[in-house]
């Protein structure tokens, strides 16, 4: 590292497993990293919790280590990009957790959110938040805290209550209690933010009993947040985002139709919908993707349960694999699956079904039928069901959709990209780097700071290195999505209990 201006960036990544830290020189090259795993807690069927202490220091460990193997005097400025919707409650005055944190992935609020359905406020709150009513997203954890925790209860009572997704915290932490701060993309993901408004909604945080004066303050993603002290020099903290934004902005999406999609256990897909709130297809969420000073980008948002983890259980359940990796071989001594159709609903459908209930299913197996067209299945499997929801979204975009930018651990295996650009009939891109949510945080901690003069550096900067899949579509990949829209359509009609909005 040189003696000259600060030049390196440090992206600040915190999991839903694991905390990481990322540093980038001004080419957005990866030069050091540490991660570290934290504690999962299962108190009950369905609950999820983390504890945000353990949070707090494993993401400084890793944090400081990596200030430490690059020099403090280098570092220009720190991202966040954090698990989305996994709420925390802490006191004021003590700075300390008063629960453990409730994870996204936790179910225990179902039966309010199902009251709040029945009593027919979804709509306004989609409305108003762009999101559906359900356990996913922070506030009806908050409702739940302050219902069933007596901390939380007193310290509400007190006004000493203060609430926060984990990029709060961690900048409550980091910070030493002198900031108490989100930024747009992280408040949108609570059901208490207006996304029209971009404020906190007094009629949504009345719905689920939420006290505003708790929330933290709402400031664009590229504000300064506060600042980190390392060996007494003061490192900015200068960008925040939650995970799948800080993707769609470390794939250089800044134009409306740009897709990325993160292939990992499930899939996420997030579009640049623009600078006005999109009225988002049923089964699809609106979102806010960034806000750069007082300009306000959104996206549009679906989300499958499976992807990855099908093909984990073809080597933990089935045994057909030793290593996940071994699917793309595998895949490959077939020229197809054979008529073999998997719909891998092994935690029901999500976007745009939303339906809990359906299992999953492998249809067309005749005597002929191997594994090999089990594993290719599952391939298409994935790409199919990514392939229905860039469907969904197309309709309520001004833009057409025409490349899809991939990332995500199963993002290296190039049969899978192929598939996807076959299916959508879109030119599927790769990116040199597939960490692409640290790369975003850091990124836009790079734009903020003064070190990149433009998203169109970014740009320039992200096309080094890409791969492309151009789509070849043809009779028979069209009748391998009719055939598997039949067999989807059938299965939901089985089981019409989840979410319609």
């Amino acid at each position: 590292m040189d003696n000259q201006s600060p030049s390196v960036l440090i992206a600040v990544d915190a999991g839903t497993t694991s905390c990481r830290a990322i540093a980038f020189d001004k080419t957005l090259t990866p030069i050091a990293t540490h991660q570290k795993s934290f504690t999962q807690h299962f108190p009950q069927s369905g609950w999820v919790e983390h504890d945000a202490n353990e949070i707090l220091d494993v993401q400084k460990a890793v944090l400081d280590a990596v200030i430490r193997d690059v020099g403090a005097h280098n570092v220009a400025a720190i991202g966040i990009t954090n698990q989305r919707e996994t709420a925390v409650a802490w006191s004021r005055s003590t700075g300390k957790p008063l629960c453990k944190a409730i994870v996204w992935q936790c179910r225990r609020t179902t039966p309010l959110c199902e009251e709040i359905r029945a009593k027919g406020l979804a709509g306004d709150i989609r409305d108003r938040t762009g999101l559906l009513v359900d356990p996913y997203f922070s506030a009806t954890k908050w409702a739940w805290m302050r219902k069933n925790i007596p901390d939380v209860a007193a310290a509400a009572h007190t006004n000493d209550l203060a609430l926060g997704t984990i990029d709060s915290w961690l900048i409550h932490g980091l910070t030493k209690g002198t900031s108490h701060v989100t930024d747009t993309s992280n408040a949108s993901r609570t059901l208490l933010f207006n996304i029209k408004t971009l404020s906190w909604d007094p009629v949504l945080c009345d719905i689920f009993d939420v006290p505003a004066a708790a929330l933290p303050t709402v400031l664009p993603s590229d504000a300064t947040f506060g600042h980190y002290t390392f060996d007494g020099i003061q490192i900015p903290i200068r960008a925040v985002l939650g995970d799948q934004q800080a993707a769609l902005f470390g794939q250089g999406c800044f134009g409306p139709g740009m897709l990325k999609c993160t292939l990992g256990t499930g899939s996420f897909l997030l579009v640049n919908a623009g600078t006005a709130p999109p009225t988002p297809p049923a089964g699809i969420l609106g979102t806010i993707a960034w806000t750069l000073g007082d300009s306000t980008t959104y996206a549009l948002e679906g989300s499958v349960f499976i992807a990855g983890a099908a093909v984990q259980w073809l080597r933990d359940g089935l045994g057909i694999i030793v290593n996940s990796s071994d699917v793309q071989t595998l895949a490959a001594t077939v020229p197809d699956a054979g008529g073999v159709v998997f719909v891998p609903a092994l935690s029901g459908l999500g976007a745009p079904y939303w339906n809990p209930n359906v299992r999953g299913t492998i249809f067309g197996i005749t005597r002929g039928t191997t594994k090999a067209h089990i594993a290719r299945a599952t391939l298409d499997a994935i790409a199919l069901q990514n392939a229905d929801l860039v469907d969904a979204m197309r309709p309520a975009l001004t833009e057409e959709i025409t490349e899809l930018r991939m990332d995500g651990g199963a993002a290296a295996n190039d049969d899978l990209i192929q598939l996807h650009a076959d299916f959508t009939e879109c030119i599927a891109i790769r990116p040199a780097c597939l960490e692409t949510t640290a790369l975003g945080a850091a990124a836009l901690a790079g734009l903020a700071s003064g070190l990149f003069s433009s998203i169109g550096d970014i740009a320039a900067l992200l096309r080094n290195g890409q791969s492309v899949c151009v789509p070849y579509a043809t009779d028979k990949t069209r009748h391998q999505r009719e055939q598997w829209n039949r067999l989807v359509a059938a299965l939901d009609s089985l089981e019409t209990t989840g979410h319609t909005a």
